[in-house]
């Protein structure tokens, strides 16, 4: 046992200590976004950051958030809406593009900022809530969000209104928003490689993100399915509001 654990972290920098508070909080996110669609994710990239440093957080984030919705997409495979994948995946594709050119130079809190103000909006404006989005908005939002995630890493909060209007039960909302999000970070995760984020070291690491945020999505799913449909909506705006407070918060700060 004693030769395993520096097997576990060699070449990553983190204590035992911390290896475990990050498959802890994989676990806690991945039941948090189960449970009620949204704010895992969020969570997770919040106490990651405070361990990780943002050249290698923001592509493990995205491996995490690959099981995390992941096990979700297979869990709630049935209650997918299926139209909306195939422009949301050719909208990821120039987002990514797009985003792995300025990565470097764009700053993180002029995106912050606008993601809060819209993540508000969305969530909050009648007339967005009242009215389906179309199938090209679903094209944008995956170029703008794709865009956004190579800086701020979780976009959950930004296509969640746009899944939340066109879904009508929340379980086709939360496994509608678990296959975008694993197409965003699975496109995400592509374009880190080709920029030269090298993941091997970190793959101990990563299987136990992924195992924990499984297990995580394990249990907020029987949640999800005791929840009352109202008391859902409800949580979700709720934690949509408070993630955009935190990011104009961040980037007021920056």
């Amino acid at each position: 046992m004693d030769s395993f654990v520096p097997l576990m972290i060699d070449g990553t920098g983190l204590t035992l200590a911390e290896f475990w508070i990050l498959c802890g909080i994989s676990l806690v996110g991945s039941f948090l976004t189960a449970a009620l669609g949204i704010g895992g994710g969020t969570l997770a990239l919040a106490v990651m950051a405070l361990i990780l440093p943002p050249t290698i957080l923001i592509p493990i984030h995205a491996v995490v958030q690959i099981g995390s919705n992941g096990s979700r997409v297979i869990l709630l495979f049935r209650d997918i809406v299926r139209p909306v994948i195939l422009p949301f995946l050719i909208g990821t594709l120039i987002g990514g593009a797009v985003g792995a050119k300025l990565v470097i130079i764009l700053p993180t809190s002029i995106l912050q900022g606008i993601l809060a103000v819209f993540i508000v909006y969305a969530t909050w404006a009648p007339k967005f809530q009242a009215r389906k989005p179309s199938l090209k908005a679903f094209f944008g939002l995956g170029v703008f969000a794709t865009f956004a995630t190579m800086f701020v890493g979780a976009t959950g909060p930004l296509v969640a209104p746009f899944v939340s209007a066109y879904c009508e039960k929340r379980q086709s909302i939360v496994a509608t928003h678990a296959i975008l999000m694993t197409i965003q970070h699975s496109i995400k995760i592509v374009a880190f490689g080709i920029l030269g984020f090298a993941f091997g070291s970190y793959i101990p690491l990563l299987v136990g993100l992924l195992v924990f945020g499984f297990v995580g999505t394990y249990l907020g799913k029987m949640l999800l399915n005791r929840l009352p449909e109202y008391l859902f909506k409800m949580g979700l705006r709720a934690i949509l509001t408070l993630l955009a407070i935190r990011l104009m918060y961040a980037a007021i700060s920056a």
